[in-house]
C-alpha cells in the first residue's frame, strides 16, 4: 500500500486525566513535533480521560486515510479494547488489533502502541545516561558499566501485557552490556521499587519510569517508593521542580531519577516507524 501522508490524517491517542493537567503534555508535545515536520495534511490528538475523545478525533479527520497510532507503553485493554471500540473498528471476541478497516468515510489504519516498538530501548539508554551526565555526584559522573539501571512500570495482575513491554526492553539492555546490571521493577507487582537499592549490584542506581506522561505515577508515587518523603516531593512538584534530587543517596547509594520517557525528542520517530509499519501492509 503506497500513500501520500500529505493527504492523511495521523491521531495520537493517549490516556489523559481530568485530574493532572500534566497527563496530555507529552501527546502534545509529539503531535507538535511531528506537525513541524510536515509528514501529514493533518495532525490530531484524542484521549479517553478528556476532549477531544477518540471518536471526535476521527469525525474531525479531514482526510479519508487515518493513521492511529496509541500513545501508550503496551498492548492491553486500552489498546485492543477501549480505543478500537471507541473508533468503531471490527472487535472479535472484542478486541482489535492493528489493522486497516473500513468506518464510515474513513479509512482507518490502526498501529500497535509506542511503547512496544524496539527503538523504545534506546530511548531508555538515552534517558539514563542524559540524568546521570546533568546532574553529577559529588563523586563524579559515573559512566553506564559504573550504574545499575532499573526500568520502572506499573504492573498489574490483571495482565501480563502490562509488564512485557518492560522486560522485553530489560532483555536487550541486558544484552547489549552498556550498564552494569540492569533490572525491572513495578509498582504493583515483584520486583517491587522499594527494592531497588536490596537489588543494585554497584553504588550508583539510575531509575527512569517507563511511563509515557509525567503523571501522578511518575511524578509523586515511584519517588515515594524511593525513599523520598512524600511532603517534601509534594512540595517540589508544586514548586514546578522535579520530584526527586538529582542525585540522592539511598542507603549509601547514589540514585538518580529520570523524568517519564513520553517527552523523548527520539519518540517522533517511533510514533512514524509506527505508521511505516502499516504503510508497509
Amino acid at each position: 500500500m503506497s500513500l501520500d501522508l500529505r493527504n492523511s490524517t495521523l491521531v495520537l491517542v493517549g490516556h489523559g486525566s481530568t485530574l493532572n493537567a500534566q497527563s496530555a503534555a507529552s501527546v502534545r508535545l509529539q503531535a507538535d513535533a511531528i506537525r513541524s515536520r510536515g509528514v501529514f495534511g493533518q495532525v490530531l490528538e484524542a484521549y479517553w480521560k478528556q476532549e477531544p475523545s477518540f471518536a471526535a478525533a476521527l469525525r474531525s479527520a479531514w482526510h479519508r486515510d487515518v493513521f492511529v497510532v496509541p500513545f501508550f507503553v503496551s498492548e492491553g485493554y486500552f489498546t485492543t479494547q477501549v480505543i478500537p471500540r471507541e473508533l468503531g473498528l471490527p472487535l472479535i471476541d472484542g478486541m482489535a488489533g492493528p489493522g486497516s478497516h473500513e468506518v464510515g468515510r474513513h479509512r482507518v489504519h490502526y498501529g500497535a502502541p509506542v511503547g512496544t516498538h524496539p527503538s523504545m530501548t534506546g530511548v531508555i539508554a538515552s534517558r539514563a545516561r542524559q540524568v546521570v551526565e546533568r546532574h553529577p555526584s559529588p563523586e563524579g559522573r559515573p559512566g553506564p558499566g559504573e550504574c545499575s539501571l532499573f526500568v520502572a512500570g506499573h504492573g498489574t495482575s490483571n495482565s501480563e501485557n502490562s509488564r512485557r513491554a518492560i522486560e522485553d526492553h530489560v532483555a536487550v539492555l541486558r544484552g547489549q552490556g552498556l550498564f552494569h546490571d540492569v533490572h525491572a521493577v513495578f509498582m504493583e507487582e515483584s520486583p517491587r521499587i522499594e527494592e531497588v537499592p536490596d537489588m543494585a549490584g554497584v553504588a550508583n542506581v539510575v531509575v527512569v519510569p517507563f511511563f509515557l506522561s509525567n503523571g501522578l505515577h511518575s511524578q509523586e508515587d515511584i519517588p515515594v517508593m524511593l525513599g523520598a518523603s512524600a511532603d517534601v516531593v509534594s512540595a517540589r512538584v508544586r514548586a514546578g521542580l522535579h520530584a526527586w534530587e538529582n542525585p540522592t543517596c539511598v542507603r549509601g547509594r547514589w540514585t538518580w531519577y529520570a523524568g517519564a520517557v513520553g517527552d523523548e525528542p527520539g519518540l517522533a520517530d517511533v510514533i512514524l516507524r509506527r505508521v511505516t509499519e502499516r504503510l508497509a501492509v
